[in-house]
């Protein structure tokens, strides 16, 4: 392979790779999860082979036997706390959504109205009410039959609990096996550009652990957070609200503004007073302060560097490309690939292309 043909090969070989990816995306979803999770739990195992259980040295096999064992435990524990939860605030929302949209309209937006003195816009709150619960009944139509078509596709069912199932076997095989995948892997590359790729990678490699393990935590903890006070304050929906402001939170400050957002419209329709608003811009400020000055710095630092416009478009285009997987991927690609694009930025400052002086600067 020449050196003018290397660059057509490489772009063909990604071409191929993504359409590979594309057509395989619900057989490589599981595939994906699991090795998430193997990424995260290897450090746990590493930290476990270092231990001694009387005086005898942990082996690989029972570190993996007891991180696995750790992370069934917090799923089912996990399981048997949120879901009933979450299965009755999505109860309770379904039921008073029509309510609260009817308040909204009908109540909130004139009062808004005549107070920012936009009395030339008219909205005919009955239709919008008619619409909404019509949409709404249509939607809660549409959700029942696609569960109902998805219950009777037999094919489908049984390719969903084979991938659930899978999960937790392949996660057992690659924590067990990341070593030696790893120490394979840098083993295939050339000798004279190992050292290089292994610190390039060695840098994916703590961007990525900052967000996955770092982000992850963070998140878990503001929707604690949010979920607790909410629910001190007295709001029926403070579950779901804080558990939905956590998951945004990946977006810096999308799910603070989305949770205050719904935290205000739910207490201004459930308690109709000034005082259980302002205690839910309490809660929602402790916790920016508390993300501020303790979460980020202590879990995640400042190694991502990826943009908040950055983090929802590569979430966006994951998701059209290649579906649940697509997301999935999405933001640790774009942490891997804002790590290259630094070390091309830097090369590329270092070169005689952007070094060079410009014509006439070295005459006298």
């Amino acid at each position: 392979m020449t050196a003018e043909t290397r660059p057509w090969f490489l772009l063909a070989v990604t071409v191929g790779l993504g359409w590979l990816v594309y057509r395989l995306a619900p057989i490589i979803t599981p595939f994906a999860i699991s090795a998430g999770l193997a990424y995260m739990g290897d450090p746990l195992v590493d930290r476990l082979q270092r231990l001694k259980l009387f005086k005898w040295p942990v082996s690989r096999t029972v570190a993996v036997l007891g991180v696995f064992a750790l992370m069934v435990a917090a799923f089912v524990l996990g399981l048997l706390i949120v879901l009933p939860l979450l299965r009755d605030q999505v109860i309770h929302l379904v039921e008073r959504a029509p309510d609260m949209f009817e308040w909204l309209v009908g109540t909130a937006m004139p009062w808004l109205q005549g107070k920012l003195g936009l009395g030339s816009l008219e909205l005919d709150a009955q239709s919008l009410g008619d619409a909404a619960r019509k949409y709404w009944k249509e939607a809660g139509s549409a959700l029942l039959g696609m569960l109902g078509s998805v219950s009777r596709g037999g094919g489908a069912l049984v390719n969903w609990l084979v991938s659930l199932l899978l999960i937790p076997v392949v996660t057992f095989y690659l924590l067990r096996d990341w070593d030696a995948l790893v120490s394979g892997v840098r083993n295939l590359l050339p000798r004279q550009n190992e050292p290089a790729v292994s610190a390039l990678f060695g840098e994916i490699d703590d961007v990525l652990g900052a967000f996955i393990r770092g982000q992850l935590l963070v998140m878990f903890a503001l929707g604690l957070v949010y979920a607790v006070g909410l629910w001190l304050v007295g709001l029926d929906l403070a579950f779901i609200i804080g558990a939905t402001a956590g998951l945004l939170s990946i977006v810096p400050y999308l799910g603070t503004l989305v949770g205050v957002v719904a935290a205000l419209i739910a207490a201004l329709f459930q308690f109709q007073d000034v005082l259980h608003p302002a205690l839910v811009l309490l809660v929602f400020g402790a916790g920016q302060s508390l993300e501020g000055m303790v979460l980020t710095p202590k879990l995640v630092g400042d190694r991502i560097g990826l943009h908040p416009v950055a983090v929802i478009f590569a979430v966006l285009a994951g998701g059209q490309l290649f579906g649940f997987l697509g997301i999935l991927l999405a933001l640790p690609v774009a942490a891997a690939l804002n790590v290259m694009v630094r070390h091309l930025n830097d090369q590329y400052r270092q070169s005689n292309l952007y070094t060079r002086p410009k014509p006439g600067d070295g005459e006298s």
